[in-house]
């Protein structure tokens, strides 16, 4: 097929952006496109593995999850294009500047799956901050207010996974290690402070 223009070329804006602050927010919300990106397919992946007696929550919440990411990206992507820059399409270029790694191949535990997701969305709004902070600097308003409304979706969902790891809870017992909850000798697991866990082990 015959190219319009290169991915890297830049088109001009009709809303009064320089291409200076153009550019520099362009290679912001690229960054920002291809980890949230990485994010969903990861969300996606939890989606389809999560079993057990909270299938049905847990499998919702991850959709709900997946769900909203997909939102945000996308506008992410059509910001780009105002600006007068394509976005970032190809998986393989994606994976090159997305900020968090994709959880590798295979099945793990729910509870190490959820804390994944929750280190992935604290640094996605680590580095929110940061390029909310630089399209202020920019005069770059609308960058600045969208990235501020998918801040504070990152953070909720940040949030709703920590309550999700609460340690009390009536099936910690259920999606825990075992190691977390019985000592090889059948006695409770000590917590920090030498005094016995009060999780009790679940009847077989």
């Amino acid at each position: 097929m015959e190219k319009l223009r290169e991915k890297s070329e830049y088109e001009g804006n009709p809303v009064g952006l320089s291409k200076t602050t153009a550019t520099a927010m362009a290679n912001e919300l690229d960054r920002h496109l291809s980890s949230f990106i990485t994010l969903y397919n990861q969300y996606h992946k939890h989606h389809w593995m999560v079993e057990g007696p909270q299938f049905r929550d847990l499998h919702l919440f991850f959709e709900e999850h997946y769900t909203q990411i997909h939102e945000q990206y996308d506008a992410i992507a059509e910001r780009l294009t105002v600006m007068g820059y394509c976005p970032t399409c190809h998986p393989a270029k994606q994976l090159e500047l997305s900020y968090i790694a994709h959880e590798e191949e295979g099945v793990f535990r729910i509870r190490e799956m959820l804390k994944k997701d929750m280190e992935d969305e604290k640094t996605i709004a680590v580095e929110l901050r940061k390029s909310i902070k630089k399209a202020f600097e920019q005069e770059d308003f609308a960058t600045k207010s969208l990235l501020e409304g998918i801040l504070l979706k990152t953070e909720d969902r940040c949030h709703h996974i920590e309550h999700f790891l609460g340690e009390d809870g009536l099936s910690i017992g259920l999606i825990a290690k075992p190691d977390d909850i019985m000592e090889e000798d059948g006695e409770p697991a000590k917590g920090q402070n030498g005094k016995a866990k009060t999780t009790k082990k679940a009847n077989a």
